[in-house]
């Protein structure tokens, strides 16, 4: 099988690989020739089209617009919000990358990258390819982080994650514990309201309840910090949660008040049946559900030895300190989708000035 080349592969065609994507075009870089981008879902959207059928935009993180997405009269401010959020963002991404022309490979899936003297070998589903630079923006959907405790392998209910859930209907009439501190574990206990049987809350901290709906600028100014001191020093990376707080809407304010948002601290042990504290208290348990997040996805690039002992990749303006042909897009302080714009930018540029 002959060996493909190009100068930039795009690995991932969510909001950081479509931004990269998009400024890369910008520079006079031809899409399919210069620049191919490969992504591992059977369609447009990103993580988003394999979440949840009842997440609306507005309930979730905002999802901000992709740059150049205003010259096509789209905006996800004023996206239709009775729809799915999964649609919405599907349907918008899938309608932009053929505005400007990407030719996004799809499904394919990326198993390995190998250092090749000049050149970088990005070996996938489909063959090879040589590369002159490669940017990762595999985000971390594929790469749920499920922590351990005692007793966990006991459990004869089930456990999903995050990324596994479906709808509340799965769990009708069934005792069910939610994991986490997040926008995902809250929604998931909304849900779940009227449907399952029970709902326990449990989180590893206190929730930090913001008022208002609006964005808290110094709280996420906080969270980009620390995510950007963690991605250059290449420590594993923190949770934005517990750096911004989770804003009070008016829906969750009225969970509050009813008792259904009320966090318990973590569980001790996990029995057969249900879940235990140290204090000798326990509540039963049919399924488990966990919302403890996602670590970024980089097992793809584990030949090129990037890896900290720290157990992150010390990255530095989206690039590699390790190999400067190398980037992250939506890594660290660059994964929200403001920071992916502005992150897709700022890669494209330091290309265009290598090559």
């Amino acid at each position: 099988m002959a060996i493909e080349r190009t100068k930039v592969v795009v690995i991932g065609a969510g909001q950081a690989g479509l931004s990269v994507a998009y400024f890369l075009r910008r520079f006079d870089l031809q899409p399919g020739e210069d620049f191919i981008v490969y992504d591992r879902g059977p369609g447009p959207g990103g993580a988003w089209q394999h979440r949840w059928e009842a997440l609306k935009l507005g309930t979730a993180h905002r999802v901000n617009d992709l740059p150049g997405m205003a010259e096509m009269g789209l905006s996800f401010d004023t996206a239709d919000r009775g729809w799915p959020a999964r649609e919405i963002v599907g349907a918008y991404y899938g309608s932009y990358e053929q505005y400007y022309g990407f030719k996004v490979q799809r499904p394919v899936s990326v198993s390995g990258v190998e250092n090749r003297g000049p050149d970088l070998m990005v070996r996938h589903s489909r063959g090879s390819t040589a590369t002159q630079f490669l940017v990762n923006a595999t985000g971390t959907w594929g790469s749920p982080f499920v922590p351990y405790y005692p007793g966990v392998r006991e459990f004869e209910g089930r456990h999903v994650h995050t990324a596994d859930y479906v709808s509340a209907e799965e769990f009708r009439g069934q005792n069910v514990v939610v994991v986490g501190g997040g926008t995902s574990a809250i929604g998931f206990l909304l849900e779940l309201e009227g449907i399952a049987a029970s709902t326990t809350w449990v989180s590893r901290r206190p929730i930090d309840w913001l008022e208002g709906e609006g964005l808290d600028l110094e709280g996420a100014s906080a969270a980009v910090a620390m995510q950007d001191e963690a991605a250059r020093s290449g420590r594993a990376l923190p949770s934005i949660v517990s750096g911004t707080g989770v804003h009070k809407s008016r829906r969750i304010a009225a969970g509050i008040e009813r008792g259904l948002l009320d966090a318990r601290p973590l569980f001790d042990r996990v029995d057969a049946h249900s879940v235990s504290w140290n204090d000798g208290t326990s509540v039963p348990a049919d399924a488990i559900i966990w919302a403890t997040g996602f670590r970024p996805e980089l097992r793809h690039l584990a030949p090129l030895k990037l890896r900290e002992k720290a157990g992150g990749v010390s990255v530095q303006a989206g690039a590699s300190w390790t190999d400067p042909r190398i980037f992250l897009a939506g890594y660290g302080p660059q994964a929200s989708t403001i920071g992916a714009q502005r992150a897709g930018r700022m890669i494209a540029r330091q290309i265009i000035a290598m090559l």
